[in-house]
């Protein structure tokens, strides 16, 4: 089996460097995407209407993902931190990347198992440490093996592949649950969970079985130091990398607070027959927006520089959610603004990314790409918190929560793409 070059930069890396090789080294995040995009679009929402009331179900929802998150955010860097200094013989990455994704699916059946607030929270948070043990690592698979002049491209297909991760198993996870809050009996939800399960395995031995790195050769700071180091940035010499985390946060704040509370949203105020299927309307109509752009904006990055492309991303999806709450009883031209809100995130997170690898601190790839984790989950994470919020204005007025939460993505989109200005790129 070929080995994928790890020389980045030079001429004969930039020539060996074949197109299957961005496909290995990026497969493992189109299940990771699938993962969260299905739990956190449709099966969660669904499963907290067990244990929750109408009153508080925003809130619930909330503080279980926020929680979730922000253990995201300190597994990864510290994941990553650890893989850079691994010594392991087949490599530095994938040892986790199994241990990550197996504990992960012998974890996800305790999402089905449990029977109160309290147990799937801990189920969760438990899935959030397993998962992103693995993703962490992963993440470091642009640097460590693409040339500095296709890391555009890498980062496309990446970008590509979690778009198509985060949409296949909608439909039929949407199809199961539906059935599942329906009242059609529990084999529907583990269905769900099983799809998840399977796509995960497969992905992860698609990844240690074709991705061949070099042994580790571990060195650097002893793993305690490096444990201690891992959320320490020189600010001084990385004042660029500040400014880029703060901008991704926010923008990464807006996308998400509209996944999380879309299906609430759309059961609430537009009134539809069944959320779960048009949750899933919903995000396909974006995930094809994003598709149109996140190929042919990672290859345009390459020529143009990251910065522009980022902030027209961010208002693009500023306009998109504006239209949502202009036209928030219109489940047509909701569905219509959710493709511009689309366009807006494929273009953000190809280009994103690759200004992220742009910006890693040599030798310390994993790590780095792991802090950006405190934006990714970070944003996620703070985005949860509106829930409360949105609970408390509706019951001040109906709907009024939700315009609240629309007017606050359109904030955080404009405040995002301002920020990405201050970021400089040598």
């Amino acid at each position: 089996m070929r080995e994928i070059p790890s020389e980045a930069g030079s001429n004969a890396s930039l020539k060996a460097f074949r197109p299957f090789d961005y496909i290995k080294i990026t497969i493992f995040g189109f299940a990771v995407a699938a993962l969260w995009s299905s739990l956190h679009s449709i099966i969660l929402p669904l499963r907290l209407l067990d244990f929750a009331s109408e009153s508080v179900k925003n809130t619930y929802l909330g503080l279980l993902t926020f929680a979730g998150l922000v253990l995201a955010m300190a597994i990864q860097p510290i994941a990553g931190a650890v893989s850079d200094r691994s010594a392991f013989g087949w490599g530095r990455r994938c040892p986790y990347i199994v241990l990550g994704a197996t504990m992960a699916i012998l974890w996800l059946p305790g999402i089905g198992l449990a029977g109160s607030f309290a147990v799937i929270f801990v189920m969760y948070c438990l899935l959030q440490i397993f998962s992103n043990t693995a993703q962490g690592p992963f993440q470091a698979f642009i640097p460590d093996f693409v040339p500095e002049g296709k890391r555009g491209l890498a980062s496309g297909v990446k970008t590509l592949l979690e778009i198509g991760g985060g949409v296949a198993l909608l439909y039929p996870v949407a199809f199961f649950m539906g059935r599942y809050s329906g009242g059609g009996g529990l084999h529907w939800q583990w269905l769900a969970l099983g799809a998840l399960a399977m796509v995960l395995l497969g992905a992860m031995l698609v990844t240690v079985l074709t991705v061949k790195e070099q042994p580790g050769v571990g060195g650097g700071l002893p793993l305690r130091s490096a444990l201690s180091a891992s959320f320490k940035i020189n600010i001084g010499a990385n004042h660029n990398f500040i400014w880029f985390l703060a901008s991704r946060l926010l923008i990464l704040m807006a996308f998400t607070t509209i996944q999380t509370f879309a299906l609430y949203f759309l059961r609430d105020v537009v009134g539809v027959d069944s959320p779960a299927r048009a949750t899933a309307n919903f995000s396909i109509v974006a995930v094809a927006g994003m598709l149109l752009v996140v190929y042919p904006a990672g290859r345009l990055s390459d020529r143009i520089g990251r910065r522009p492309l980022v902030f027209y991303a961010g208002l693009l999806g500023a306009l998109g959610v504006a239209l949502i709450f202009l036209f928030q009883h219109n489940y047509t031209a909701i569905l219509l603004s959710s493709g511009l809100v689309g366009i807006s995130f494929g273009a953000f997170m190809s280009t994103n990314w690759a200004l992220a690898t742009d910006l890693v601190a040599k030798g310390e790839e994993a790590r780095y790409l792991g802090l950006t984790n405190v934006a990714t989950a970070g944003g996620a994470a703070l985005a949860r918190l509106i829930g409360p919020v949105i609970d408390f204005f509706n019951a001040q007025s109906f709907g009024l929560g939700y315009q609240v939460m629309l007017l606050a993505c359109v904030l955080y989109f404009i405040l995002g793409s301002a920020l990405v200005v201050r970021v400089k790129v040598r």
